[in-house]
């Protein structure tokens, strides 16, 4: 563009000048050796400025010529260097797309080509041959090479970290991330590994300062640098909580205003303010969170604030929460739960079949089988809801990269990631069929199988087995003996007398009912010996009766 205008203005100041000589017309006489040479002026101002062109022109020429062998030195040697990139690029491509035969064939033209001094990605290229090749040895050298130099420098280093990270040697990839950081602490990479590295070690101040330097040199951006610190922070409360509750309640307000949502800190600092017996505070800060995410971590800590209430007052705190979150899922379980603990059935019960509807998911079920043993104790109901329970849903969990956990964690134990943990219902832990929707939950309340009522049973004596004759005894002429299957068809008065022993065929029948009707004597001492090996031939005689009619 300079240049442009430059020529613009040259040209305009020739324009201007031959027109002001024209204006001015003359000659011009040179006397040179005898000759007299005259011209106007216009034709001598034409003259000059050809004659400075042709010198130009000529000095150019002379110039060329003059550097015409290392004009073509250069251009071999750029079309060479052009041939070698081109081989790099192609390397690299190659490499990347994970092919080795042709990384490698690229590789050994590019180090033909160029010289890794002048171009220090042909270390690059051939560390990426060698990993897909295999040969993690070859490569971990050409990256400790490129360590040394100062334009690979972090290039090197992010390969040995990768490298140390494949083969589990945490300690060392944390090493070669802070030397990185030392370098370039600019480096995300480099920076958030460190991070990563303070937090798993449990170095909440470091992991802090490191990361408000991050922030500084804009890293990371705000929104996930205030998350993250408000995660460090609830986690270093977490540790100050038994021995400075003080100092713990500080963090997690400082984590709260960070992250108003953030459900471990809440819990934090209202334990360390009911350590000071602080209930009113505590309350106020449940009930902040509360409002925004509703979660059973809060509700739990919210409804048995104070150990010395009773379930009524429990149940009045529920009924809190639920009036500040109506129409919620964990509102309706913790005003159920605390009703079944206060022992107000029906409303447990409305609760909890309101909670289901809504959210028809395993924590709802159990808590109506809970509900039915203790106002029913129906056992086949109780069997339904869990069958239920079985069927539905996951509750939701605190989860992190597939690891399950009971309580919040600040880093994952399976990637080492900050803030990875979500309370969400795990993925993949339930086998067979699942069902949700309302309509699962109003058909599992209207499917409830009606309360079995069991029928008074008269008193009876106890029954015992009565030991059967090895053979049946000779009756007197014409009498029958009769089988069990026989007797249901003979009156009671023929089957009493039929039942006797044939010794008492001849006895008068009076004397008979006399002696049955006898009560037996008793001795002086009492009954008869509390001994299994002794029989009472009273409640055998007794027994028999019972079974006959």
């Amino acid at each position: 563009m300079i240049r442009l205008f430059v020529f613009l203005l040259v040209v305009l100041g020739l324009g201007w000048g031959f027109s002001w000589l024209a204006d001015r017309p003359g000659l011009i006489s040179i006397t040179w050796q005898d000759h007299l040479i005259e011209t106007s002026i216009m034709v001598a101002a034409t003259l000059v400025v050809a004659l400075v062109a042709a010198v130009m022109f000529l000095w150019w020429v002379i110039g060329v010529i003059w550097t015409s062998p290392h004009s073509v030195r250069r251009y071999f040697r750029s079309r060479k260097r052009d041939r070698g990139y081109q081989a790099l690029s192609t390397g690299l491509i190659a490499a990347g797309a994970g092919n080795a035969l042709l990384a490698r064939k690229m590789s050994l033209r590019t180090r033909g080509l160029l010289s890794s001094d002048q171009e220090p990605l042909i270390h690059l290229l051939e560390a990426q041959t060698a990993l897909i090749e295999g040969r993690h040895d070859d490569a971990r050298r050409k990256f400790e090479e490129m360590v040394e130099d100062p334009e690979t420098r972090e290039l090197g280093l992010r390969g040995l970290y990768m490298e140390a990270r494949r083969l589990g040697a945490n300690e060392a990839a944390r090493q070669y991330a802070e030397k990185a950081v030392e370098h370039a602490p600019y480096l995300p990479w480099a920076a958030q590994a460190t991070l990563e590295a303070h937090s798993q070690s449990g170095r909440w101040e470091d992991a802090v300062r490191l990361l408000e330097q991050q922030r500084a040199a804009n890293i990371i951006e705000k929104p996930q640098a205030d998350r993250w610190r408000a995660v460090l922070l609830t986690a270093k409360a977490s540790e100050r909580l038994e021995g400075d509750p003080k100092g713990a309640r500080d963090d997690a307000h400082a984590a709260l205003k960070l992250a108003k949502d953030l459900v471990p800190a809440a819990v934090i600092a209202a334990k360390s303010y009911l350590r000071e017996d602080n209930v009113r505070k505590a309350a106020a800060v449940l009930e902040g969170v509360w409002k925004l995410k509703p979660h059973p971590e809060i509700a739990s800590a919210y409804v048995r604030a104070r150990s010395g209430d009773s379930t009524i007052d429990r149940l009045k705190r529920a009924d809190r929460l639920e009036a500040l979150r109506p129409n919620n899922v964990e509102s309706l379980l913790a005003v159920a739960q605390a009703a079944l603990d206060a022992h107000e059935l029906k409303k447990a019960r409305a609760k909890a079949e309101a909670a289901a509807r809504m959210a028809p998911r395993e924590a709802a079920y159990l808590l109506l089988a809970d509900i039915e043993e203790a106002e029913t104790g129906d056992q086949g109901r109780i069997r339904h809801w869990m069958a239920q329970a079985l069927r539905a849903p996951r509750d939701p969990s605190w989860v992190a990269d597939g690891f399950v956990s009971e309580r919040w964690l600040p880093v994952s134990p399976v990637t080492g990631r900050i803030d990875a943990f979500e309370w969400k219902a795990p993925f993949g832990q339930v086998e067979g069929p699942v069902e949700e929707g309302s309509a699962a939950a109003d058909q599992a309340i209207a499917s409830l199988p009606p309360v079995a009522v069991e029928e008074p049973r008269p008193h009876q004596a106890p029954v015992q087995p009565v030991e059967a004759a090895p053979e049946p005894p000779v009756h007197a002429a014409g009498a029958e003996v009769f089988t069990p299957v026989e007797t249901q068809k003979i009156p009671h008065r023929e089957l009493a007398v039929a039942a006797k022993p044939p010794a008492a065929a001849n006895v008068n029948p009076q004397e008979l009912k006399s002696q049955e009707n006898k009560e037996p004597t008793v001795p002086f001492y009492g009954n008869a010996p509390d001994d299994p090996g002794v029989k009472d031939q009273h409640a055998e005689k007794s027994a028999t009766r019972l079974r006959l009619f």
